[in-house]
């Protein structure tokens, strides 16, 4: 069965740094590009960033030069390195494998307030 387990988030002040973490059945992580999403309220769900299994990632204009992608395959994991953050970027935070998606995990809550 399909799992995705995301954690990591909490509340920072502007400017500050978060790591998030989401832990991948294997079948999904090895097999197809996985990418980090966020949901504020009042939006619709964002696709943040993506990472292809060679290690090529994309990020949205908003998030460029401020969060960073990875994925460490031996422990199934993609983590999403966040800095400078900022009000905006306040939402929940989900993984999902990208353009499909399989069913969300429960997603992390990201607040950035003073």
């Amino acid at each position: 069965q399909v799992q995705l387990v995301e954690s990591g988030g909490g509340l920072v002040q502007p400017g500050g740094s978060l790591r998030l973490s989401c832990a991948a059945s294997g079948r999904i992580f090895n097999s197809y590009t996985m990418g980090w999403y966020r949901l504020a309220p009042g939006q619709q769900r964002e696709l943040v960033a993506t990472l292809t299994t060679g290690g090529f990632p994309n990020y949205v204009d908003s998030v460029k030069g401020r969060f960073t992608i990875s994925r460490d395959n031996a422990k199934n994991t993609v983590y999403l390195q966040m800095n400078s953050l900022k009000p905006e970027d306040t939402a929940v935070y989900y993984c999902n494998i990208w353009p499909q998606v399989v069913p969300w995990g429960q997603g992390t809550q990201v607040t950035v307030s003073s």
